[in-house]
């Protein structure tokens, strides 16, 4: 009953706002965008590649993205805010006119990192993406799985999608104050990091980006009452961020972005 609960409030957690942020010290997660999504840039820097997606805008071949993620993925009756489109819209905006772009999300609702890679070579013998986002470990931290057991888990995860030759990003979990005190979240946000180290893919930290977010006053997590016009100033946020992270991590140059 207690998972279930967590689980309900995590959940709601995509109904989120964004006012101004302070911009001395921050840079933009993507050209034109709103302040408030502006971000350090240490927050949106990788070492790792994406080297995948570099070859198939290069050679001009449409980019095929696979999005695996929970209910947080999406805005229920406003699919086009939710994260997963802002990106495909930022990313079809910076790249050259000939590059198509298409973003597709396999829902995993409530499945464990465990459970969800147990479906991963259908899924990839299904989607043949070139770039998997796999946004995990909120269920395994609310059922309390064992932290060494969520890393073996991941790390099947990550081997089978690059198998089956995608790039991957991992992505781990929304940051929620109201959560934070509830379930144990460090064992499984260093658990990402050793595993994205380990296969030197990169991981988009979510929970450092929605805290610097909650932290600088961009937006207020803790409040109850959150609407879908919030949800969507947040997932455009965080769409922005995310097609950033791609175009710096696949090292496009000015001649594979629009000027």
């Amino acid at each position: 009953m207690k998972a279930k609960v967590l689980l309900s409030l995590v959940l709601l957690c995509g109904n989120l706002a964004a006012p101004l942020a302070r911009a001395g010290d921050a840079v933009q997660a993507a050209p034109a965008g709103p302040p408030a999504c502006e971000l350090p840039s240490y927050l949106l820097t990788t070492d790792s590649q994406l080297p995948r997606v570099a070859d198939a805008i290069k050679a001009g071949k449409p980019l095929e993205i696979l999005v695996i993620g929970s209910r947080s993925t999406t805005i229920p009756a406003s699919e086009d805010s939710s994260y997963p489109a802002r990106m495909q819209a930022i990313l079809q905006d910076r790249l050259l006119p000939s590059e198509t772009v298409h973003v597709s999300v396999e829902i995993q609702s409530k499945k464990t990192a465990e459970e969800a890679a147990a479906t991963f070579v259908k899924l990839m013998e299904a989607k043949r993406p070139t770039l998997v986002i796999w946004q995990t470990g909120t269920v395994d931290a609310i059922r309390a799985i064992d932290p060494d057991d969520f890393r073996g888990a991941v790390t099947e995860g990550v081997s089978a999608l690059q198998k089956a030759g995608a790039d991957v990003v991992l992505m781990n979990l929304q940051y929620s104050p109201r959560t934070e005190t509830m379930i144990s979240v460090p064992p499984y946000l260093d658990n990402m990091r050793v595993v994205a180290q380990e296969h030197d893919i990169p991981l988009f930290d979510r929970f450092a980006i929605m805290r610097q977010w909650n932290d600088q006053g961009q937006f207020d997590l803790f409040s109850p009452s959150r609407g879908p016009e919030l949800a969507k100033q947040v997932h455009d946020c965080l769409g922005r961020a995310l097609a950033q992270f791609v175009i710096d991590a696949a090292h496009l140059g000015p001649a594979e972005q629009q000027n």
